[in-house]
Parts: structure tokens; C-alpha cells; sequence
């Protein structure tokens, strides 16, 4: 048959190139969902996002993945290193500490400012994000205020 195990296993013969053709697609969106923090800035657990994160994972067909995409990780790669850190050699209450200054920033850099966001943030921390590029527009200066407070306030400014 044509189901999506067959159609990737062709695909990986095949160099993970795309068929040609309107019957054939790749929708990667339902193998592995994004799973947002549970905590809210002030440490408290966001129950709704805990709830919704666990229905999305029941749904993700393999287990044993790790890892993510971590905007922030490009401004601070180093904390969330130790981060990884601390949960592997079950630290868990200085993980916690840590995860916790990193919430606010990190959801200003994705949901709240993304892209424009990030790359402010980068100049910040000595990095070269470069300029935005259209429809993207560079953060207006209340904006970047607003920014600067997520990371001043959890100690990374």
C-alpha cells in the first residue's frame, strides 16, 4: 500500500526527496507537536498547558525522542546546556531554578516577538542575527524595552 510507512521508506531510498505529483505530501505536524513549558513566569504550574502537552504526546507515534528546537538557545546556549545538565545528574530543584528564569525569555523570543525578537536579543548577547527581512519588521522601541525587561528580570541582562 501507499501508507506513510511505505511512503518514507521510498522517501529515505529516495534521499528524503518529495514525489511529484498532487496525491503525494509530507506533513511532518502530527509525528512530533511542539510542547510549550507548563510553568508559568511566576513558577507556577500551568495546569491547561500540562493537560494539552500530555494530549499532544499521547499522540507522537515513537518514543524516546530528545531534544527540541530552542530559539533561545541561540542568546543562551550555555544555561540551557546546564539546564540539560542538571536534569541528567537529577538536580532537580536547581533545574527547576533555572527553568524558570528561562520561561519569560524564552517565550519572548517565540510567541511574543519571535523572529524580530530574536535577533534583537542576539545583538544583545554579541551575536549577529541580522536585519529582519520583509513582511518581518525590526521591533518598534517600546517593543525592545519590553524584550530587554523579559531578560533583565530574570538576571540574563
Amino acid at each position: 500500500g501507499q501508507g506513510p510507512r511505505t511512503w518514507l521508506a521510498r522517501g529515505q531510498r529516495r534521499g528524503l526527496s518529495v514525489p511529484v505529483g498532487p496525491e503525494h505530501s509530507l506533513d511532518l505536524g502530527g509525528i512530533f507537536p511542539p510542547l510549550a513549558t507548563p510553568f508559568s513566569p511566576m513558577q507556577e504550574v500551568d495546569y491547561a498547558q500540562l493537560e494539552g502537552n500530555l494530549r499532544r504526546y499521547a499522540k507522537v507515534p515513537f518514543r524516546g525522542a530528545s531534544g527540541g528546537v530552542c530559539a533561545l538557545a541561540n542568546v543562551l546556549g550555555a544555561p540551557l546546556c546546564q539546564l540539560d545538565h542538571l536534569c541528567r545528574k537529577g538536580h532537580w530543584q536547581e533545574a527547576r531554578d533555572l527553568q524558570h528564569r528561562l520561561i519569560e525569555p524564552n517565550t519572548a523570543v517565540t510567541r511574543r516577538f519571535g523572529i524580530p525578537g530574536l535577533k534583537k536579543a542576539m545583538e544583545w548577547f554579541g551575536y549577529y542575527g541580522g536585519p529582519c527581512r520583509a513582511p518581518l519588521a525590526p521591533l518598534s522601541p517600546p517593543q525592545v524595552e519590553e524584550l530587554r525587561g523579559a531578560f533583565s528580570a530574570n538576571g540574563w541582562l
